[in-house]
């Protein structure tokens, strides 16, 4: 029996699957800028909406946003999308960096939102507020669900970080050709000489002319 090598199967090198390509790049940091801009865009809306509702005595109804809650949600939100284009101008370690960052960004406002989902304080502050006593409690109180989108785009943004750390050494960064154009030096005028022929030269003695002006 022949004991020669089995020719026709893979080898292990071969059987290796494939590095992402440059395609493959861009489509991954195609979704994160989208993760990145959605997240972003449902924290910034959800803060601005009323999450929680209360009374105080009969007449008196209030209403906090989520940004009276808390700041926390839309500032990191804010965070996260100056990040996002952060990532365009670090290579290597420092992309990671940008993208460990977005991460808990977006854990933070998840954090801030399920918070302020079950958050009473503001409602109390606010009656108190209108009411000019410090004593001052809201009752019938009722949350809307806007934290909860705030969460969503909490979640969104930490798997925009994710992406980023985990694919973002593939992804192409800013080139020469977008850094400031270099001053060139002005072009040296060639020094003044006699010009013409030698047989112009003479010419131009005959003539009582000085060919050197």
């Amino acid at each position: 029996m022949d004991s020669g090598r089995v020719t026709g199967l893979p080898s292990p090198r071969n059987a290796e699957p494939a590095t992402a390509g440059p395609n493959g790049g861009r489509r991954s940091l195609g979704v994160m800028l989208l993760l990145t801009a959605l997240g972003a865009v449902l924290v910034l809306t959800a803060v601005g909406r009323t999450w929680a509702e209360g009374r105080v005595g009969e007449q008196l109804e209030i209403s906090v946003t989520g940004s009276t809650i808390s700041g926390l949600p839309g500032g990191l939100a804010l965070v996260a999308l100056a990040a996002a284009v952060a990532v365009f101008a670090v290579r290597g370690a420092g992309r990671i960096a940008v993208g460990v960052l977005v991460v808990l960004a977006g854990l933070g406002v998840a954090a801030g939102a399920v918070l302020g989902a079950y958050d009473n304080g503001a409602l109390d502050a606010e009656a108190g507020r209108k009411l000019a006593l410090v004593s001052a409690q809201a009752e019938q109180i009722t949350h809307s669900a806007w934290p909860w989108v705030a969460l969503a785009g909490g979640l969104l943004l930490a798997g925009a970080g994710l992406l980023t750390v985990r694919y973002g050494s593939g992804w192409p960064a800013m080139g020469a050709r977008y850094d400031a154009p270099a001053r060139k030096a002005p072009a040296r005028k060639p020094s003044a000489g006699p010009a013409g022929t030698p047989a112009d030269l003479w010419q131009a003695l005959d003539r009582g002319e000085d060919p050197t002006h």
